[in-house]
């Protein structure tokens, strides 16, 4: 193995996913080990790792396996650049386009439940603060 490929677990830590998930996404089709050692074992470069990461990041969103799927593909077309017409190029970009202001609008849902999270997690902590021992707070 050279110094250009990792094997399956040192990418899950990479990651931060399981080997069984890492797994799932290859058998989805998501992404592909760009090698086998002589052994067998899968082996990873740093560009599976990028894409691993798309998808992890994707993954909290909301987006589906094809959503993902499609985003891959346009991504991979756009980096592969040639052969595009100006036509297929632009359909590839407007597809990203969709994506990006998709996840804005996720990570925007996502901010009011953290503030009502964190508003809910103050009140708790008032409320402890309130009825603890020694002090002169009553309790409903």
């Amino acid at each position: 193995m050279d110094d250009k490929h990792m094997r399956i677990g040192e990418v899950a830590a990479r990651t931060e996913l399981s080997l069984r998930t890492i797994r799932h996404y290859e058998e989805s089709g998501l992404v592909a080990p760009s090698a086998r050692s002589q052994g067998g074992f899968r082996l990873y470069t740093e560009a599976d790792v990028a894409r691993l990461m798309v998808i992890r990041r994707m993954k909290p969103l909301g987006f589906t396996l094809d959503q993902m799927r499609e985003l891959l593909d346009a991504t991979d077309r756009l980096d592969a650049g040639t052969g595009l017409e100006a036509v297929e190029r632009e359909a590839l970009m407007g597809r990203v386009r969709a994506y990006e202001q998709a996840a804005t609008e996720q990570v925007d849902k996502l901010r009011v439940q953290l503030a009502r999270a964190e508003e809910f997690a103050a009140t708790l902590r008032s409320r402890l603060e309130q009825g603890a021992p020694g002090t002169s707070a009553e309790t409903p």
